[in-house]
């Protein structure tokens, strides 16, 4: 976990935490790179950092202690969270089955807006649930040693 590679994705994560302690990114971000890290902090996404994060040697880190405090203050009474974007895509950005080295610009053959037309957005109903309990359950055990 001390490679340089690995160093910089934890700090790439860190430095896209949402200001409210969580993460997310939009669908955009398939065909808009710029948009890649942004977006409403989802319970899914916030779960797939704070994962990053442990993995990566960084428990004790503010930002993943600011990510578990966003899942368990967004939990709802149920156990549940409430998650409505999309954080899934078929076939995203341009349909093609790998990233494109230079995006097509508006007036450039095959560029397509945000709406994705060559692909689809889905929301996994359960990721909301799993992900974050999956997330807690990991700092938990590292926390007390096991």
């Amino acid at each position: 976990m001390s490679q340089p590679y690995v160093r910089q994705a934890a700090q790439w994560v860190i430095d896209h935490q949402n200001s409210d302690g969580g993460w997310g990114e939009s669908c955009g971000s398939y065909v808009d790179l710029s948009l890649r890290g942004c977006g409403p902090s989802t319970a899914s996404q916030t779960a797939w950092a704070l994962l990053s994060l442990l993995s990566a040697g960084e428990a004790g880190h503010p930002a993943a202690e600011q990510g578990l405090r966003y899942l368990v203050e967004t939990q709802q009474e149920d156990g549940s969270w409430d998650e409505p974007y999309f954080t899934g895509t078929g076939f995203p950005g341009y349909g093609v089955g790998k990233r494109l080295k230079v995006m097509p610009k508006p007036e450039e053959s095959g560029y397509q807006g945000l709406d994705m037309p060559a692909g689809f957005m889905i929301n996994y109903h359960l990721y909301r649930n799993y992900w974050p309990l999956l997330a807690l359950g990991r700092y938990s055990r590292l926390k007390s040693g096991q």
